[in-house]
């Protein structure tokens, strides 16, 4: 049976994750609270059942007692393995473990790469990050803080038993500091491509656009340094600048995922699917009334509502793939959320999952999210792989759950960082349309990491000790 343990509500949940940090495959999925205004719930959990990973074409199941390559849709192996575990864990009777968004389960990330499981792409771009395309465990239990109703509890599946809860209680419960090495960066971020490079990339996406290949593509450059010390000191440390509700902290024996996304990708709850594409930025305002001017130009601009609007098109097709016929609605239609750095232009759209579907359905027919490739899917794809120097990896794939309780939440890794093997890479992008101006789409993937980068280079010249 699940069950149930109170533990004391702690407003800097990041201690809860130090305390349990040391366990085989941590996750922190992180809403940014109490600084950030959107997010509710914390999620904190370690020591998965089993694992499936994705690489070069081949999915790595292990397990305690299983240790195995599989060919195929690597989406196919994710669907048996968690149905294989709900079976053990049907969803909960207990009315306050049902209200818990996540209960056990996936927890995991999704690269931007494991698109190639699913469409022939091209092979142009440099491929110097290990990780591997996706990785998910299976976690027999969780921390979940609402931040809302001030609480904070342990939950644990028929997975585990009492000694095992009991353990991971005391760990959580020992108050004593663990902390984190410091951080330091090496150097200055710098970017794959110099001012004119970019320019000539946006100079050719413009020609593909009027020769009738695509309507937008998403494009990115990526900044990148050496460091040393600790990537969870570097994640608090941004995290202390740009709270934002889809943040992640997830460590692997690869590398760090350090995501301070303010976009949703996909969510299901009572079968019910939301999701809401970002497009359309404006930097903060360095006062109220410059400020309000930036967000009402945001709002009112026909550029950014036409970009949004192809993006919010194409998610409408993405999921009504998986949603009873005529269910798929869009509820908000460019409406302005602000951060601390930029305002977005986010739409909501939503549907009714078919009886016949999954949510991992959901997110295969979805995969990569529409709002970080551009339109149509498989040709701004195509065009990416073109003109981008290196491979995405992480950057623009999805971190998120699935619930036993059949609950998932996940988002689009934007504001996201990865540290592998002493580089930590960042990027930035944005979707370029037929009026795109270029010095303001430059200059605009600047207002998007400004804040994410500025911390980490005042370390330069510091101990990481």
């Amino acid at each position: 049976m699940y069950r149930l343990f109170s533990l004391p509500y702690l407003q800097n949940t990041t201690l809860y994750f130090e305390r349990i940090r040391h366990l085989d495959a941590p996750v922190f999925l992180d809403s940014g609270k109490p600084a950030g205004r959107y997010g509710r719930f914390d999620i904190i959990a370690a020591n998965p059942e089993a694992r499936l990973s994705y690489q070069n074409g081949l999915t790595h199941l292990t397990t305690a007692s299983t240790d195995e390559q599989l060919s195929g849709n690597p989406f196919t192996h994710l669907q048996q393995l968690f149905s294989q575990y709900q079976q053990r864990c049907p969803e909960p009777q207990q009315t306050e473990v049902k209200a818990l968004p996540f209960c056990g389960g996936l927890l995991g990330y999704f690269a931007y790469d494991l698109g190639r499981s699913l469409e022939t792409l091209p092979e142009n771009t440099i491929a110097d990050i290990e990780l591997p395309d996706m990785q998910v465990g299976i976690y027999s239990w969780a921390v979940v803080i609402d931040h809302k109703s001030n609480t904070a509890q342990l939950v644990t599946t028929p997975l585990i038993n009492t000694a095992g809860a009991e353990n991971i209680l005391q760990l959580l419960n020992h108050n004593t500091e663990t902390g984190s090495r410091g951080f330091t960066l090496a150097a200055p971020f710098k970017s794959n491509m110099s001012e004119p490079e970019y320019y000539h990339s946006l100079n050719r996406i413009d020609q593909y656009i009027h020769s009738g290949d695509c309507y937008q593509v998403n494009f990115a450059q990526r900044f990148s340094s050496r460091y040393q010390g600790d990537p969870w000191a570097a994640y608090k440390l941004i995290r202390q600048q740009a709270p934002t509700p889809y943040s992640a902290y997830i460590e692997t024996a690869d590398g760090a995922i350090l995501s301070h996304s303010p976009e949703q990708f996909l969510e299901v709850c009572d079968n019910q699917v939301t999701t809401k594409p970002i497009k359309g930025t404006r930097p903060r305002g360095n006062n109220p009334a410059l400020d309000a001017q930036l967000k009402l130009a945001l709002h009112d601009s026909e550029k950014d509502r036409a970009e949004n609007l192809m993006i919010v098109d194409l998610m409408r097709n993405d999921i009504s793939k998986v949603c009873e016929h005529g269910s798929v609605r869009v509820p908000k239609l460019f409406a302005v959320e602000s951060y601390a750095n930029v305002h977005h232009l986010v739409s909501t759209i939503t549907g009714k999952l078919a009886a016949d579907k999954t949510p991992i359905d959901l997110l295969e027919h979805s995969f990569p999210g529409g709002s970080i490739t551009g339109a149509p899917k498989i040709r701004a794809m195509e065009i990416i792989e073109e003109l981008e120097p290196h491979r995405r990896s992480v950057y623009c794939g999805s971190i998120g759950y699935l619930s036993f309780s059949g609950q998932m939440d996940t988002s689009i890794t934007i504001r996201t960082l990865i540290c592998e093997n002493g580089q930590i890479h960042c990027w930035a992008g944005g979707g370029i349309v037929a009026d795109s101006e270029t010095a303001d789409e430059y200059q605009e993937t600047y207002d998007k990491v400004n804040n994410l980068l500025k911390p980490l280079e005042e370390t330069i010249g510091k101990s990481s000790a």
